[in-house]
């Protein structure tokens, strides 16, 4: 006979796991530390971390020195707020539509945060009233806002989502465009447009103190409704019947949502299937409850961001690939192994 877990084993159970999750966190914040365009000793950069953690007072070239702390710590800590809070959006999105192709870049949450960006950014929009960040939550609330008005206009299915996600996807892309053509010029054009593929190497630490509390904040709400989420994969009404307050969780969990990628499209520009391959490879590995399934997808995602980032460092010497090509070309035959295994099911 099985007996039960007592409180204190299952404890035990949580936080060994929480430690493992965190040394594998750290494990990959110290590998995009190190590696990089230009290769630096173990030994310097542990020296320059020391130095500016713990004022050791390590004899450190200055220029190595400023390319770890200044460059490559607050990029490699970006690219970990932004991995985790895009799969957490595509975790919660997934299964408040209950359709395994959702993700905030195909709903077009993604491409409404970079309207809103890109209209603060060259058309002047709210005439500094709002920054960046603002101008992208905005944009990510309208787009998500039209596109669930479109979804209920045409039946509300799941299947309706995707495909007004798709329309409303295409709508605000043009906008974007459209912006860029009538205001930038050449020289702005070139920039922003290389940013909307994915760009980290304008981050710095203000960067990190935006990305990283907003992806602890949306990781605890997620968390916090891990049970309602649960509930959700069976549809609103059974949720209902469960006794959750359905509105008000779906206002809550869109709002994190929304505040997450419309954050991490601020910074680092549009970065696409983070939110839709990694959902899925963690709930292979961990199942479909959304307790586990939470911490295990922001970590996914943390450390799968982070090895996209030295990847594009690294894969051509001498000049930085855009981040969202390297996600794109490692995600989309990722996500097509997915489904020819039958893993996705809408």
């Amino acid at each position: 006979m099985i007996r039960p877990a007592t409180p204190v084993a299952l404890i035990a159970h949580v936080a060994l796991r929480g430690m493992a999750g965190v040394a594998v966190l750290l494990a990959a914040v110290l590998t995009g530390v190190i590696l990089g365009e230009t290769p630096l000793p173990w030994a310097t950069v542990w020296a320059a971390l020391a130095n500016n953690l713990w004022g050791a007072g390590l004899p450190v070239d200055p220029i190595d020195q400023g390319i770890i702390w200044s460059y490559r710590v607050p990029r490699t800590l970006v690219a970990a707020g932004c991995g985790a809070g895009l799969a957490l959006a595509g975790v919660v999105l997934q299964a408040l539509v209950r359709n395994a192709l959702a993700d905030p870049y195909l709903l077009g949450v993604s491409a409404g945060a970079s309207t809103g960006a890109v209209a603060v950014t060259i058309m002047g929009v709210g005439a500094g009233a709002i920054g960046i960040s603002g101008g992208a939550f905005l944009g990510a609330a309208l787009a998500f806002g039209l596109v669930a008005a479109l979804a209920r206009a045409a039946g509300g299915g799941p299947a309706h989502m995707v495909l007004a996600g798709i329309a409303g996807s295409q709508l605000f892309n043009a906008l974007t465009s459209f912006f860029i053509a009538k205001s930038a010029n050449a020289e702005q054009a070139r920039g922003i447009m290389f940013w909307l593929l994915g760009n980290l190497s304008g981050v710095r630490w203000p960067d990190v103190t935006l990305a990283l509390p907003v992806a602890v904040l949306g990781f605890f709400a997620c968390l916090w409704h891990a049970r309602a989420l649960d509930a959700f994969s069976f549809g609103s009404d059974a949720a209902s019947s469960l006794g959750i307050a359905v509105r008000r969780v779906q206002i809550v969990l869109i709002g994190a949502v929304t505040l997450m990628t419309a954050t991490m499209v601020s910074l680092v520009g549009s970065i696409g299937f983070v939110g839709l391959v990694i959902p899925h490879a963690a709930r292979f590995l961990v199942g479909p409850r959304h307790g586990r399934l939470i911490p295990a997808a922001a970590l996914a995602g943390a450390v799968f961001l982070i090895a996209a980032d030295v990847v594009s460092r690294m894969l051509i010497p001498g000049q930085v690939v855009p981040i969202g090509v390297v996600t794109a070309l490692v995600g989309a035959p990722g996500f097509a192994l997915i489904l020819v295994r039958g893993r996705v099911r809408g």
